[in-house]
């Protein structure tokens, strides 16, 4: 068991970050970084330069499935390292194919692409949407549908799906074709898809996550999503699903969908799926299975390395029965969030979420959530911000009942001394 030291820890700068040190300056200065640098990690813990320990609820946002230095990760990629790591995809990849087979054995898809992040994965699923509906649009206009507050990712077309206008500022005129609905607000679809048809446009898709990360852990409701499966098969569009976030275990179901009970005819995966390695894919049913050669590439997606990141961790996931793991840890939190809620209900509004993808609601008007990530910080303890009033929580799911512990009395401690 890891003895729980806390270390005397930096202060805080602005924007929520800590330490006064600037971005090195041969960096482009897009992040505000933590003054901190990890040395080393194991499971669920990292440790600075000075021996400083944390417990890590961020996961590299959700990255890294089987935590720091898994055995199996370790042993698997320097055996590939010593075989072979990039050839492109001009030839065939056993690797590759291994991945594929898996993932369509496993969920609803039938082929897969792969790439090298969730934006990129999300850049293909909406070239796809694209393809599809210029093939049934009859000349009429294509439509994609997203919801408000998503997010989707960095790159243009994923940026101009992401329903959050700070992040647009200052990269106007986005790609045009998208238009917007209210999360779990059937109504506020059915009204656009009904303002398509009396403009001549057709809805190629609706892109959507099956729960809201970065717009602030918010669930998808079980019944509208079964209406946007209903009127997806009634209009002739494409559902597909970002699961970047919800993906590969993170909501005790391999995939956020099976929360659902629906299945969408795509879906798009990363981050946990190569538990910090590289890798994106979108996978497709038999309704989206639209590409040819030359409609979409990616040099690196899917290389034998990055493949067998995303095999092991599959594999771990089932081998240790990570899927139950995560359902007990869930409830563990979720109990004692709630605890923690009613104590402190002057500075907590509720918390949400599914599994390990939890959200600590906090009272905008007395604290943010940028403050609850510092003071976090401070203690030892890794948290991240989903939006203004959320402070996500998102460890690794190997997470122990110990650990669990240690995360909600730190919490509790912060929410006491502020």
């Amino acid at each position: 068991m890891v003895k729980l030291v806390d270390a005397p820890h930096s202060k805080c700068g602005t924007f929520g970050y800590v330490g006064s040190s600037p971005t090195a300056p041969t960096l482009m200065n897009t992040y505000n970084r933590f003054n901190i640098t990890f040395k080393k990690g194991k499971g669920c813990w990292l440790w600075d330069k000075n021996g400083n320990k944390y417990l890590d609820a961020v996961s590299g946002i959700a990255t890294c499935s089987l935590g720091h230095s898994n055995g199996a990760l370790r042993r698997n990629l320097s055996n590939q390292l010593k075989k072979i790591q990039h050839v492109s995809n001009l030839y065939q990849i056993e690797e590759q194919t291994k991945l594929s087979e898996w993932l369509t054995k496993n969920s609803c898809a039938e082929a897969a692409f792969f790439c090298n992040s969730g934006a990129e994965a999300n850049e293909a699923a909406i070239k796809l949407i694209r393809k599809f509906g210029s093939k049934i649009s009859h000349n009429k206009e294509s439509i994609i549908l997203a919801a408000e507050s998503s997010f989707h990712g960095r790159t243009f077309a994923a940026l101009s799906a992401t329903g959050q206008s700070k992040y647009h500022q200052g990269f106007e005129p986005l790609l045009s074709g998208f238009k917007f609905f209210k999360y779990n607000d059937f109504q506020s679809v059915k009204n656009i898809f009904e303002e398509c048809k009396k403009s001549n446009q057709h809805i190629a898709g609706i892109l959507i996550e099956p729960i809201q990360g970065e717009g602030g852990v918010i669930p998808g409701d079980k019944k509208f999503f079964q209406q946007l499966r209903e009127i997806c098969d009634q209009e002739n569009s494409l559902l597909i699903f970002d699961e970047v976030q919800s993906g590969v275990g993170r909501t005790g179901k391999m995939w956020g969908y099976e929360n659902l009970e629906i299945e969408p005819d795509g879906f798009t995966l990363a981050k946990g799926l190569g538990g910090g390695h590289a890798i994106g894919a979108l996978l497709v049913g038999k309704k989206a299975n639209l590409f040819t050669p030359g409609d979409h590439a990616s040099t690196f997606g899917g290389n034998p390395f990055a493949c067998t990141a995303a095999l092991t961790i599959l594999n771990e996931i089932k081998k240790k029965n990570l899927l139950h793991n995560v359902l007990m840890r869930s409830i563990q939190i979720e109990e004692g969030l709630d605890n923690i809620s009613k104590e402190y209900s002057n500075k907590i509004a509720g918390h949400r979420g599914i599994g390990l993808l939890q959200g600590i609601v906090l009272r905008e008007e007395v604290i943010d959530a940028q403050k609850i990530t510092i003071s976090a910080f401070e203690k030892g303890l890794l948290v991240v911000p989903a939006g203004k009033n959320v402070v996500r929580i998102v460890p690794p799911l190997i997470i122990s009942k110990n650990e669990i512990n240690i995360i909600l009395k730190k919490l509790t401690l912060i929410f006491r001394g502020l």
